[in-house]
């Protein structure tokens, strides 16, 4: 089925900046959390948190999901499995073999693994010179954000593998990002739970068998996963659904470069780390690449 046109408007780029903000803080609240908590649980519990928000609304609403007699359950078990489970997995291992500079990276490629996809797959979303363009001065930005950890060797034996792990979660984002908007018209809250009640039938058991049951958190953990489950999960779950459906995967994709920008700039206001002149060169270059690849878009916004 032939998604609708995107439409890219200003509740776009608010919706887009949002996200930015709000998934660039979700590093912080992780630090915190994994004080008093493991990393799989830590992933099952906003999971969990996320998925009962995310359903008491769905059902409130209806709890129906398609909206039209045209219905693809299949496409849509990819896109939950690619959303959540899967690539929090890949992450959680990963992570265990490599630099987060790596998985920062990583992250930030989904832009550029977005453009083909969305160009081979999704009727609109053409991959032109000037939309690759941006894209890559994009991407330029974040790699002098993170800077040369990026690129160097943990030493880990298993340091191959784990990058691997990394850019296959990222595929997985990027694959999610295109099937979702290839969907025949489905409720955007329905189709924000989905996702999180694939995504919670799997993280919840490998949890179990990965790190065993755990100890009950103290208050304060307890108060940082809801806070990771309603908010950077629950909430910001939402609103991507509601970009991807209406401006398409490859607009969703600038989030990637916003978010290492966020995490830095709270890493500096917050936890006091230090302040590098290499924060204002990506910054420019992560903004040109935008104004680059979202030029059209930007200049019917201004002309209304």
């Amino acid at each position: 089925m032939t998604p609708p046109p995107v439409e890219i408007t200003a509740r776009s780029w608010i919706m887009v900046a949002t996200l930015g903000l709000v998934w660039g803080a979700t590093f912080l609240f992780i630090e915190l959390a994994l004080e008093g908590i493991t990393p799989f649980w830590l992933a099952s519990a906003r999971i969990g948190f996320a998925c009962a928000l995310t359903c008491v609304v769905w059902l409130w609403r209806g709890g129906r999901f398609f909206l039209s007699e045209k219905t693809d359950w299949p496409l849509t078990l990819f896109v939950g499995a690619l959303s959540t489970a899967v690539p929090f997995l890949l992450l959680s291992w990963g992570l265990q073999h490599v630099h987060s500079g790596f998985a920062g990276v990583s992250m930030a490629a989904i832009a550029l693994m977005v453009l083909p996809l969305s160009h081979l797959l999704i009727p609109g979303e053409t991959m032109t010179l000037r939309r690759t363009l941006g894209f890559v001065i994009g991407f330029a930005g974040v790699c002098v954000l993170i800077g040369g950890q990026a690129l160097e060797s943990s030493g880990a034996a298993m340091e191959n593998a784990g990058r691997l792990a990394c850019l296959a979660a990222a595929g997985c984002y990027a694959l999610s990002s295109v099937g979702m908007r290839r969907l025949p018209p489905v409720d955007p809250v329905g189709l924000a739970a989905v996702p999180l009640l694939i995504g919670s039938a799997v993280v919840f058991p490998a949890a179990v068998i990965v790190e065993g049951v755990p100890a009950v958190p103290d208050g304060r953990t307890l108060l940082i996963l809801a806070v990771l489950g309603l908010i950077p999960t629950a909430g910001a779950n939402l609103l991507r659904v509601l970009v991807i459906r209406s401006a398409g995967p490859v607009f969703m994709s600038l989030t990637n470069y916003q978010v290492p920008i966020w995490s830095v700039v709270f890493g500096i206001l917050i936890l006091g780390e230090p302040l590098h002149i290499s924060l204002f060169l990506a910054l420019a270059l992560i903004l040109a690449g935008v104004f680059i690849s979202q030029w059209s878009a930007l200049t019917r916004l201004f002309r209304r």
